[in-house]
């Protein structure tokens, strides 16, 4: 699924309109390929300030994102995570496909952390 999501963002590349989503797709990858002790958290819970993809312009590029690309995407991590359950072993990657589907639908204005990393407020 790691090769999916740089697959999307060559393909978001290649488009002048598509520039924006390119960055969070080779991000959301790299975190694909190794999801363990890191999550996706809203930026705005680590800077303590909204920018422009936590806003209202953010939400409407998650829609943009969800009808284009987003929703395929989530279709392969949640095949992806029923492979995975059908082993034991494989349980625990199959719970972090379900997490990354869910991250899937909604990508803009998300950063990947440490689960530890300090947020404003807490």
């Amino acid at each position: 699924m790691g090769l999916g999501w740089w697959l999307a963002g060559l393909l978001c590349a290649i488009t002048i309109i598509g520039l924006p989503w390119a960055k969070a797709c080779f991000v959301i990858g790299q975190f694909a390929f190794l999801p363990f002790g890191k999550e996706a958290v809203n930026r705005a819970a680590i800077n303590g300030v909204e920018d422009i993809g936590t806003g209202a312009l953010g939400a409407i590029g998650n829609v943009i994102w969800f009808v284009i690309a987003g929703i395929w995407l989530a279709i392969g991590h949640i095949v992806s995570a029923l492979c995975c359950f059908i082993t034991i072993i494989g349980i625990p990657f199959g719970i972090q496909h379900l997490k990354l589907a869910a991250l899937t639908l909604a990508p803009v204005g998300k950063t990947i952390v440490a689960k530890n990393a300090p947020r404003v407020g807490t």
